[in-house]
This record gives structure tokens, C-alpha cells and sequence, in this order.
């Protein structure tokens, strides 16, 4: 994932998630869509808590989500901003599992949308 591709501010991060009308849950993850007005690419930010685990864990699953969003950089539409909130279920999966929740949001969202 290219850096400018990424959502990194704590301000970015809650406006997003505030104004986001569009919100889409599974176990894994929860997914916040929002249209970007600035940027003509996509964006992601992922946020992983500190209920989940330490820090190592939690790197571990960021590194993880990121490289399944960059193996469906054809799925995400332009001019959009993606909120990925981690859920605590996601220590108990494996990476393939991780995967096939994550399309699972993704199309939970191109249905509603």
C-alpha cells in the first residue's frame, strides 16, 4: 500500500468515522465508507485497539490487512476513504479466514452502495 494511500491523522480518522453514513460490520472487522473530496485515490486507515493485544500482535494484524487490501486493489472505488477497525475475533483466525471476511465486508458494502 503506497503511502499516499493511507489515512494516518487522528483527525482524519474521526471525521470519517463521524461522518460516515455508510458503516459495515462482520466478526472480523468493521468498515467505514466515506467519500474523499480531496483525493482522487482511495485511502485506507486501519486501527487495530489495544483491547486486542500487545503490540506485537497488533502489528502483526495491520501487516496482515494491509496486504489483503493490496491484493484487491481493483475492488475499491476512487475518491473514497475506507475506515478498517479490527475486531478481537481476528486473533482467533487464520490469514486465509482473515481474507474471506474481509471480501465479505467488501461486498456487504458494494450491495448497499
Amino acid at each position: 500500500m503506497k503511502k499516499i494511500n493511507v489515512v494516518k491523522e487522528n483527525e482524519q480518522f474521526n471525521k470519517i468515522i463521524q461522518t460516515s453514513k455508510n458503516q459495515y460490520k462482520n466478526r472480523n472487522y468493521i468498515l467505514y465508507v466515506e467519500t474523499n473530496k480531496n483525493n482522487k485515490n482511495y485511502r485506507f486507515g486501519i486501527s487495530v485497539g489495544k483491547k486486542v493485544g500487545n503490540a506485537v500482535t497488533r502489528n502483526r494484524l495491520k501487516r496482515q490487512v494491509r496486504n489483503i487490501i493490496d491484493n484487491y486493489k481493483n475492488v475499491y472505488e476512487f475518491d473514497k476513504d475506507y475506515i478498517i477497525i479490527v475486531r478481537k475475533n481476528c486473533l482467533n483466525q487464520t490469514y486465509n479466514e482473515l481474507n474471506d471476511s474481509f471480501l465479505d465486508v467488501i461486498n456487504q458494502y458494494k450491495k448497499g452502495h
